[in-house]
Parts: structure tokens; sequence; C-alpha cells
């Protein structure tokens, strides 16, 4: 199996040992930078199977980088916010990251965290790479694409899961814990929100009015659901 490639960008050196050395030791290949431009040089050159960007770079931040790389490409991205700010980690989230880590974190959360979004883009089961057709809504898992309306749609790689999520049970309601254990191996506590936002950025991308949503629905003080045939 070929090794999996991250790029990290953080201003601190200290940082980017603690990174390199604690994915090294789990069989990564590991590339850093301390900054937006030598962030978005290794990315063009190691065309990286992950990101890990700190919300606060010099020069341009960590969220623009994200965005930017959002316009070309659905590459995993881990966003680290140093002040624990539940606004960094929406604005993450917004700005096309999947995951969050706040600092000072533990070496074994962020490799955690890293091999729970990598799982997700690996290979599944036979029986979960059935397509899936609802409507105009098309999901391929074996080549992790979705069209509406016969136009691709760019989920990034937590969307894609929150909705493979969804549509291997189309009408069942999952709460936002069982959509939060399913897909970053975590605890729900304080980590909602993250789904919301979630939600909100596949509506916007999916759905002909996102303020009247036909495919992704919610369950009100629950979850959400997809829509059956």
């Amino acid at each position: 199996m070929p090794v999996q490639r991250i790029v990290a960008v953080d201003d601190e050196e200290s940082i980017l040992k603690i990174v390199r050395y604690a994915l090294e030791q789990e069989g990564f290949e590991v590339h850093t930078a301390g900054d937006a431009v030598g962030g978005a040089f290794l990315i063009g050159e190691v065309r990286p199977d992950l990101l890990i960007l700190d919300v606060m770079l010099p020069g341009k931040s960590g969220l623009d980088l994200a965005r930017d790389i959002r316009q070309t490409s659905n590459v995993p991205i881990i966003m680290l916010s140093a002040r624990g700010d539940e606004v960094d980690r929406i604005l993450g989230l917004e700005f096309g990251a999947d995951d969050y880590v706040t600092k000072p974190f533990s070496p074994r959360e962020l490799v955690s965290r890293v091999k729970a979004i990598l799982r997700r883009t690996g290979g599944q089961p036979t029986s979960e790479r059935q397509r899936t057709v609802l409507g105009d809504l098309v999901i391929d898992p074996e080549s992790r694409q979705v069209s509406m309306r016969g136009e691709p749609v760019h989920l990034t790689t937590s969307e894609f899961g929150f909705l493979q999520l969804l549509a291997r049970h189309p009408g069942k309601a999952f709460s936002r814990a069982e959509i939060l254990r399913t897909l970053w191996d975590e605890s729900p506590v304080g980590n909602e929100r993250a789904i919301d936002v979630h939600a909100h950025n596949m509506r916007e991308k999916l759905e002909v009015n996102p303020k009247s949503p036909e495919y992704l629905l919610t369950v009100r003080g629950f979850g959400y659901r997809l829509r059956e045939e």
C-alpha cells in the first residue's frame, strides 16, 4: 500500500516537530512549511492525501489558504486552532475544513483524527459501494462522486462521509451524536455544532433552495435524514 502523504503548515517549529514525529511513527510521509506560501508550494509539489493547517499563519491565514484550496481540490483538511475559540472552529468548517484540533493537543488525538478522515477516503466494503440514486441526486461511493441534476457537486471528505452515511439508509434519522461517532470517532459533547455547519454547507451545494431543503432534511431536536424516493 502506498505511503500516505501529509502536509502540515504552522509557524511554530515546536508544533511541526510534534506533528512530524507523531505521524511518522505511524508510517505517514510528512512535509512541513511555516507559512501559507510554503504550504501552497508543497501542496502543488507533494499532492498530499491530507493537510493540517494552523488557523493563524503569518501573511495569508490558514483559513484563507483552506478556502483557496477548496476552489480546486477536495483533499481532507484538519485545522489547528490556538485559541480554542468556537468561532475559529466554525469558520474553519465554513471555509472547507473537514475537522479541527485545538491547541494544545495530544499527539495521539491528532493521529486519531488523521486516521479517521483517511479511513473515509479509503476502501469500503462492497455492500457500501453501491450507487445511490434519489431523484436528481446520485451518489457513487466507488468514484466518490456526487451529482445533482446531472451536474457534479464538489463535497469535502467529511461532507461526502456525512452524505454517504445517510444514503445507506434513506429515510432513517441519524442523531448528531451518531454522525459524530461514525465519522470522527469522538464524543459528541461540545461538537454537535460542527454537524450543523456541514449540513448547511451541503445544502448550499445540493439544494435548489437551501432554506427549504428537499433532500437533506432536519429532524428537529435530533439530527438529519436523507429523503426517501
